[in-house]
């Protein structure tokens, strides 16, 4: 099953909408909770990065025999520095963002404990993708069969 939803720049009030509806599919799917909880928690988590930082962009999501793949893509400014920008508690959220009660720096570092498999590809200037796996067995988690870009986190 394939699906997209498109973010726009901006629009926290939407913030969440394509995570909300995919934990629904998931829950009737009958996944795991802890799996459809990861899903949600990175969703959202990307959801809320493209409103606050970017022009707007993407999730794609594909939920697969074993997985579900993600891919949120967004339009500029991308990240300056990947690294930096995964460490809890970083953030270049501006302070209206953050009187919002977003923007805290734990976006990056959430989708990462909730993914098991993480690749940020970020152009300074231009663009983010973040590409991520999260297993239905969690028992069985085992490395994907992607390439990994350079810089990116696994």
């Amino acid at each position: 099953m394939h699906f997209e939803f498109e973010i726009e720049a901006g629009d926290f009030s939407n913030a969440g909408n394509a995570s909300s509806q995919i934990k629904k599919i998931l829950k009737q799917l009958n996944l795991p909770n802890s799996v459809v909880k990861k899903a949600v928690v990175a969703l959202f988590e990307s959801e809320v990065n493209v409103i606050g930082h970017s022009f707007g962009g993407t999730v794609a999501i594909d939920i697969e025999n074993e997985h579900l793949h993600i891919l949120v893509s967004d339009t500029g400014p991308g990240i300056e520095d990947v690294d930096l920008a995964m460490s809890e508690g970083y953030s270049t959220a501006t302070k209206e963002i953050q009187e919002m009660g977003f923007g805290a720096g734990m976006g990056l570092p959430n989708i990462k404990k909730n993914t098991d498999y993480l690749d940020i590809r970020s152009q300074a200037g231009d663009h983010t993708e973040i590409e991520m796996l999260i297993h239905f067995n969690q028992e069985t988690v085992q490395a994907p069969d992607l390439p990994s870009a350079e810089g990116g986190q696994s």
